[in-house]
């Protein structure tokens, strides 16, 4: 049985002496891993569109095993994440985690588009790094079933007060009268942001939006905080990415 699938592909692995086992993210299907058949040898022409970042049409048969990549039509391959290292440091931190997060034999379209979109700024440079981080953390997080309660204050009510505090053990907010001694302050434009992360319909726009250079920290240390008690797995990426700032 064969098929065709638009997919990004998040993970590589040399098999043997020119094999490469890959993961892509596909839009109908979530994440599929296969094979790619003398991906190595330079004379194939599966070789730079089978490889991480790349994102295309690929036409996919099942092995005896698993399946087995016939051919692939590059769309965009993402090549300037390769001339800086904080970008390609983080993108790869992107791709793990879309790896822990995703989901096999499920339509990943929002996933997908969000990673996209998130590829596509880090390539033009325009968009603050860790904004970009904290957002598609969060959003991933969401589109992984982990959505925090932020709506109002998990025990009163209030919609908002300035400050808010954000539990990221619990996955909610409280207000600044039902503060709880382990929950992280957010100010009001972090809980705005976090609401608009979370909550706006258009995951094209996820990223579409301003923050201060002291709030955009806050946001960060909550998203990361709170992506760390949700995902059972060592962040390899993660630990790189942040050891080039140390």
């Amino acid at each position: 049985m064969q098929t065709t699938v638009k997919g990004l592909i998040i993970r590589e692995q040399t098999v043997g002496e020119s094999d490469r086992l890959v993961t892509l993210l596909s839009d109908e299907f979530g994440l599929i891993k296969a094979f790619v058949r003398r991906a190595k040898n330079f004379k194939s022409n599966n070789l730079s569109a089978t490889s991480l970042f790349a994102y295309g049409e690929f036409r996919l048969y099942r092995g005896k095993d698993a399946f087995v990549v016939d051919s692939a039509r590059p769309i965009e391959m993402f090549f300037e994440l390769r001339q800086d290292i904080e970008r390609l440091s983080l993108a790869q931190y992107f791709a793990q985690l879309t790896y822990y997060l995703g989901s096999e034999e499920q339509p990943s379209h929002e996933m997908l588009r969000l990673l996209l979109n998130a590829l596509h700024l880090l390539c033009k440079g325009t968009k603050n790094g860790q904004l970009l981080k904290a957002a598609l953390e969060l959003r991933m997080l969401c589109l992984g079933g982990y959505m925090p309660d932020v709506l109002a204050c998990y025990r009163c009510g209030t919609f908002e007060s300035d400050p808010m505090f954000f539990d990221v053990q619990e996955g909610c907010l409280y207000c600044k009268d039902c503060f709880r001694n382990n929950a992280l302050t957010a100010p009001l434009s972090v809980v705005t942001a976090i609401r608009y992360i979370c909550l706006t319909e258009d995951v094209a726009k996820v990223f579409s939006f301003r923050l201060s250079e002291e709030n955009t920290a806050i946001l960060a240390e909550i998203c990361e905080k709170y992506l760390l008690t949700r995902v059972d797995g060592k962040l390899t990426t993660l630990e790189f990415y942040k050891s080039l700032f140390r």
